[in-house]
């Protein structure tokens, strides 16, 4: 291929103009990123209209990698480090030529590198960015494992034993699959783990069966079938991963909790591994808490239209009382917190938070490790703070009376208490309180405001589809039967598992608690609740669900799901 700028095929395709072309150089220079990501993140072009223009100008082919399989025999011919450090992927491959699905295919240093590693000739394809990166991950993303397995194979067979470290001495394990010099075992555990981070799984499931252990992961919400390891080879994955968090390998008939420091991809994360004792062995889960998450944001965790504007009120407005967090577990509770703790932390004021487990690692922020082995339970604790003088105080769940008790009596004397509460509703969360034998008057006094959320699986973008829904299902959700309304509904991609769906996105109703509200609280009179909550312009979340199914976010089937209508 000829070489050519890129900036002066855009110019001279139209695409962009001469000016545009020396901005973005500007802000290439500052930075240091590749000029067709500049054009693109500063909106100056298109992703789709730089495709075209490449297309047309240089003859290069476009390739739909959500919709193309991959031979997994392309794993083999180029080697991963290079495919990740360039974002490429090898789709076809001849004994002179290799197809090599690219987001620049002007990139020659890329091309360089391919064609000294392949010893074949390079015939680049344009594709996006975000689908050659997936498809990378999707090719290589089992390829050491199995490697790791065939190796760990090998030695069981040559009478060889997995030699691992009995001590861990490093205060955080860097998790590569593709160091060499380790232990198959290692490698096969670092490939699992390196797997969930990119797959931006919250939990891992090593369950075993009576011929293999499957590996599963939870992602959005949902478990996924990713591997299977041999039944031969299981003991020697759970004992890497009892070593990493320091459990005892030797006790395998009672239950274990550890935690493990690892850094994935340069981001430090924390395991939190627990082991069941099983017919078939031991079930291990594990957690993953990335410690340094992007920035919670209001927009990020679904809040938009009017639901954020009250939000913003709730929080504004209140300077003292209680702000429940209330919904089913998994429902997204916790990024709510970290998001209000976000937006409320100052200098000026002594923010301690109560946490089990510490998820994510903020400044300004007192951070406070619940461990109830030790006798330092949420009440415990909340006694402790009380005499810090604190400002704000987050607790991370309200579990039992004593903690409930203290907490509102922390909010009606002057304290900001977050907290969080499993009930569905923001009328079961003040039934709740009563329950557990936090007094009427004191719930009346001490609540100000009650977010109720749930988490509902975002349409996955890559294979999202437009269709007119029947009368039915307009119906179901409360939409007018005759309407003109197009839903959307993804149709299932190598993206996305082939479910039709890709990340979550919070719903949510925000209830004040008005002056009537709160003399229904005190009388107890959960009709007279209800029949305020009425009166306080509270919105359901039904109507934020129909507002995402508007705009194409969710579908129809995922909120019946998720409310159960």
């Amino acid at each position: 291929m000829t070489y050519i700028r890129l900036g002066d095929l855009l110019v001279k395709s139209g695409a962009i103009t001469e000016k545009q072309l020396e901005e973005a150089l500007l802000l290439q220079k500052i930075s240091g990123k590749r000029l067709g990501s500049v054009l693109i993140e500063n909106g100056i072009i298109t992703e789709v209209q730089m495709i075209h223009a490449l297309m047309t100008q240089i003859g290069v082919e476009y390739i739909d990698l959500n919709s193309f399989e991959i031979p997994s025999e392309m794993a083999r011919i180029l080697p991963k480090s290079i495919a990740r450090k360039y974002q490429v992927v090898p789709v076809r491959a001849t004994r002179s030529d290799l197809y090599l699905a690219m987001a620049d295919p002007l990139n020659f240093v890329a091309i360089g590198e391919v064609e000294a590693a392949t010893r074949r000739h390079v015939v680049p394809m344009i594709t996006t960015e975000e689908a050659a990166s997936r498809a990378v991950q999707n090719l290589y993303s089992n390829q050491g494992a199995m490697r790791a397995i065939e190796e760990m194979r090998r030695d069981m067979m040559n009478g060889q034993a997995n030699n691992l470290p009995v001590v861990q001495t490093a205060e955080s394990i860097v998790v590569d699959e593709e160091d060499g010099d380790t232990a198959p075992a290692i490698r096969l555990v670092n490939s699992i783990i390196e797997r969930a981070y990119a797959e931006k799984a919250s939990d891992i499931h090593l369950e075993p069966g009576e011929d293999q252990m499957e590996i599963r992961m939870r992602i959005d919400g949902m478990l996924r079938s990713v591997i299977s390891v041999p039944k031969e080879l299981e003991t020697s994955v759970i004992s890497r991963l009892k070593i990493m968090s320091r459990l005892d390998i030797a006790q395998r008939n009672v239950p274990q909790d550890g935690h493990a420091n690892v850094t994935v991809r340069q981001e430090a994360m924390d395991l939190r591994i627990s082991t069941l004792p099983t017919v078939y062995g031991e079930k291990m889960v594990i957690r993953l808490l990335r410690k340094n998450p992007e920035l919670i944001s209001m927009e990020g965790i679904g809040l938009s239209g009017r639901n954020l504007e009250r939000f913003r009120e709730l929080l504004h407005s209140v300077r003292e009382g209680a702000i429940l967090l209330v919904g089913p577990t998994g429902s997204g509770k916790t990024s709510t917190m970290y998001t209000i703790i976000d937006h409320i932390k100052n200098e000026q004021y002594n923010l301690v938070s109560l946490e089990d487990p510490v998820e994510y690692y903020m400044d300004s922020v007192c951070q406070v490790q619940i461990n109830e082995r030790v006798g330092m339970t949420f009440a415990n604790a909340l006694r402790a703070v009380l005499r810090q003088d604190p400002d704000i105080i987050a607790v991370g769940e309200i579990r039992d009376g004593e903690t409930a008790e203290i907490a509102m009596r922390a909010a009606i004397t002057g304290h900001l208490v977050l907290s969080t509460i499993h009930t569905n509703d923001a009328v079961s969360s003040i039934d709740r309180l009563m329950d557990i034998g936090v007094e009427p008057y004191v719930v009346a006094g001490a609540v100000k405001g009650i977010v109720s959320q749930r988490l509902l699986r975002r349409i996955c973008p890559h294979c999202r589809k437009k269709y007119v829904p029947e009368r039915e299902e307009r119906k179901l959700m409360g939409f007018a039967p005759e309407g003109d309304e197009v839903f959307y509904r993804g149709e299932g991609c190598d993206d996305c598992f082939h479910t039709g769906y890709r990340g979550r996105i919070g719903a949510f109703e925000i209830l004040n608690i008005t002056p009537d509200l709160r003399r229904a609280i005190h009388s107890g009179n959960r009709r007279e609740m209800e029949a305020a909550v009425e009166r306080a312009n509270l919105i359901p979340i039904m109507e934020n669900c129909r507002e995402l199914i508007r705009k194409g976010v969710t579908t129809t089937e995922e909120v019946t799901r998720v409310i159960g209508i």
